[in-house]
């Protein structure tokens, strides 16, 4: 589990081999509320005030902010934000600070990592106070962390984790397989990526299954209203038998039924010769009036952004731009970064989704 911790919010994601599985995010940050060198409100956020009353007290620019009220209101935060981490059930209180859905807290987490602002007095790397809370929050989750007996781990990057990410583009060409109708639907740019864990294993598909996880992974980045269109990208397993082309197409139409409410296309990315089954299949036999783009031959991970263009007349493939997000292991320039012999390609980066030109 990784907790991002900064100004105004905290962001919390659980990994598991690799993947982002869940996320969320809470009004609990180091500047909800600033102060000045005598103590004096100069900014105050809803959440700051709404802490200040949880605890007791009343808060407004110009008040002056005792160390007592402030210890006060950093553990009333810290206490929300370990709810929010730890609990699958939620207080009311707690649930009123969240940003996105809640966690799905199953399994605890093998360790915590912490990011951000505060994450720079967590680990010991800052003592000086910038007339904001994050002093005081570092303390009380330091301390609630012991409790809880999880080891903490300490990332690569901290404050600067959010903005040392560089955007890679790489250009991949789908696979001749492939189904577009209308024509006219291409090209598409800036579509976000959502790769769920497909349950394409068993011979009979479970269309629930499948339906709930790409609707949870639309929860999961934040998509879940249908506002905008997004790729859908896949595994296929097994035969491709009418019964089970039926029911994966039945499945993407009720998981991606807030897409299709809105009118924008069904848009899927298979990693097999498959696209074109399954797309001629969703407008034929499954009656989808809503324009369909099934393509494979493509590799994507959550967090991806492709553009996907016209179709090559030559091959009738398309291209796809592949935008990821790339974090270095380290902080060196260029491949300064990079080990004694290793490939001169992204594969020697650790990042989110690199890939290799096609």
């Amino acid at each position: 589990m990784n907790v991002d911790i900064g100004g105004g919010t905290s962001k919390i994601a659980v990994c598991s081999a690799g993947e982002v599985v869940a996320m969320t995010a809470i009004d609990v940050g180091a500047r909800i509320v600033s102060f000045d060198a005598q103590g004096k409100v100069v900014r105050l956020e809803e959440a700051g005030r709404r802490f200040a009353t949880e605890v007791g007290f009343d808060l407004e620019i110009g008040t002056v902010l005792p160390e007592a009220q402030r210890v006060a209101m950093v553990e009333a935060m810290a206490g929300r934000l370990f709810e929010a981490m730890t609990k699958a059930t939620l207080s009311p209180e707690t649930a009123a600070l969240l940003r996105l859905e809640p966690l799905r807290n199953d399994v605890a987490p093998a360790c915590i990592t912490f990011s951000g602002g505060v994450s720079e007095y967590v680990y010991g790397a800052q003592a000086s106070a910038f007339g904001d809370l994050g002093p005081l929050l570092a303390q009380a989750i330091l301390r609630r962390v012991e409790a809880l007996g999880i080891p903490v781990e300490r990332p690569e990057q901290g404050i600067r984790a959010t903005v040392v990410g560089a955007s890679q583009y790489t250009i991949q060409v789908s696979g001749a397989t492939i189904f577009v109708a209308p024509m006219e639907t291409l090209p598409l740019r800036n579509l976000p990526v959502i790769a769920p864990d497909l349950p394409l294993d068993d011979e009979e598909l479970d269309r629930a299954a499948i339906a709930a996880a790409i609707k949870t992974a639309l929860r999961r980045l934040d998509l879940h209203d249908g506002e905008r269109a997004v790729a859908l990208c896949y595994r296929w397993a097994g035969s491709a038998t009418f019964r089970r082309l039926d029911d994966f197409c039945l499945a993407v139409i009720d998981g991606l039924g807030a897409v299709t409410g809105h009118g924008h296309p069904v848009i899927l990315v298979g990693e097999g010769d498959i696209g074109g089954l399954v797309g001629i299949h969703l407008r034929e036999e499954s009656k989808l009036a809503n324009a369909v783009v099934s393509i494979d031959g493509i590799q994507l991970k959550e967090f991806d952004f492709i553009d996907i263009g016209a179709m090559l007349e030559t091959s009738g493939a398309v291209p796809v731009v592949i935008k990821s997000l790339v974090f270095p292991t380290s902080t060196a320039l260029g491949r300064a970064n990079a080990p004694l012999n290793a490939p001169s390609d992204t594969s020697s980066l650790g990042n989110i989704g690199a890939k290799a030109v096609v």
